[in-house]
């Protein structure tokens, strides 16, 4: 049997894609939610994809970018409304080629016999649209992108890919806790958004009460790392470091976010002393807002889990957000 079945039962909306995966499907639902991952195997390899956010969460979103050897760029998005793992997701997707026609899609991830049976429902908004996508060659898009997804997961072993994958899950999926604050600066939006991106301002602010952050580095594009410490008061550093994945200046800023040592390796939690649930990767979106010559930031800290030390980082933004506002001062 064929790794990749089609099937456009007649009379209905609705696409049937029937996957064989070559791996176990707890290891497959990594991969194909690890935005690290995803342009690897997602679409024919004539295009390239940048994944530019994917938080896997009941209203989390996501924003993929192909283009092609001629520069031609192909955007893709949705919101997910339910993600459950290792057994299902379902969200939405819009072509930004079309945009206004949305369609559902629900895939389901069963294990058979250390393989993984991915059957994924396409659900148009009518037996047109379904027709027309076939006629621009989904299904070969969909056959490649099963044989990218195989290839792939059989040139890694699942030691490897459960490491690189479950430092982002663990920041996305599980209870999927995020830290949301909004505030309010009397100050313009451009001075707000230096605050974030200018090494030298950002040190002014950056960290809680009484801590002080005396190294800041910032290679502010999509892709571009950071790496900055936080000194408490007796003395002690605390680094970290992470990726961009989306930078509009001067309205957002979506980053990876985790620890690291002082040379901007990422570390393990406990390398600091914190035990539990803490995760090795969490991810930060930070947007600027103009209201009335004032600035209003929104900022949503997502992947930890419940107990102490959500409660505390919160703490913590709240305190160098605290600390922005006498640094506009």
């Amino acid at each position: 049997m064929a790794d990749t079945e089609i099937n456009a039962p007649p009379g209905t909306q609705s696409l049937i894609v029937t996957r064989t995966i070559h791996a176990p499907r707890h290891v497959v639902y990594k991969t194909v939610t690890d935005p690290l991952l995803v342009p690897q195997w997602w679409g024919p390899s004539r295009l390239s994809t940048t994944v530019y956010k994917m938080i896997v969460m009941p209203g989390g979103s996501y924003r993929f970018l192909q283009r092609d050897k001629d520069g031609k760029e192909f955007g893709f998005h949705g919101i997910y409304h339910d993600a459950v793992f290792p057994e299902r997701l379902v969200y939405t997707m819009e072509y930004e080629g079309t945009p206004g026609h949305v369609t559902l899609n629900i895939d389901t991830f069963e294990e058979r016999a250390g393989n993984t049976m991915m059957t994924s429902m396409f659900i148009f908004e009518s037996i047109e649209q379904r027709d027309q996508m076939l006629q621009w060659g989904m299904e070969e898009g969909t056959t490649e992108s099963t044989n990218r997804l195989n290839e792939l997961l059989a040139k890694r072993t699942y030691t490897e890919r459960e490491v690189t994958t479950m430092a982002y899950q663990e920041g996305h999926m599980g209870n999927g806790n995020c830290i949301h604050i909004t505030r309010e600066f009397d100050a313009p939006i451009q001075e707000v958004w230096d605050r974030f991106t200018d090494p030298e301002k950002y040190k002014c602010w950056w960290g809680p009460k009484d801590f002080t952050t005396p190294y800041a580095k910032i290679d502010l594009r999509p892709g571009g790392k950071y790496l900055s410490s936080m000194r408490d008061p007796q003395g002690r550093e605390y680094w970290g470091t992470g990726t961009y994945k989306e930078v509009v200046e001067p309205n957002r800023i979506v980053y990876v976010d985790s620890f690291a040592d002082e040379y901007g390796n990422t570390v393990d939690p406990s390398y600091y002393g914190f035990t539990g649930d803490v995760p090795m990767e969490t991810e930060v979106e930070v947007t600027f807002e103009e209201v009335n010559g004032k600035t209003r930031l929104t900022l949503e800290h997502c992947g930890y889990p419940e107990g102490d030390f959500t409660e505390n980082t919160k703490e913590g933004w709240q305190q160098s957000l605290d600390k922005l506002e006498e640094c506009l001062c």
